[in-house]
């Protein structure tokens, strides 16, 4: 099963990240890059960035309301 991964730049060196969990959840994160290559910077966001408050991720990532938010 292929889980949808969307990533946003909020600023060239913050990087906010949505991921679709295995059961039909989700959650986003938030963190700090160096700015040289979103293409690559985001990954590691999706392992090690901060956990946003749902409000602001689906702000962020309307896309994902549908699924239950992963507390």
């Amino acid at each position: 099963m292929t889980r949808k991964v969307a990533w946003k730049p909020l600023d060239k060196k913050v990087i906010a990240v949505a991921v679709e969990g295995g059961i039909g959840d989700w959650s986003a994160y938030i963190g700090a890059v160096e700015g040289k290559n979103h293409e690559e910077e985001w990954e590691e966001v999706k392992r090690n960035g901060t956990k946003l408050p749902r409000q602001v991720a689906e702000v962020l990532f309307p896309e994902f309301t549908h699924l239950s938010w992963r507390e």
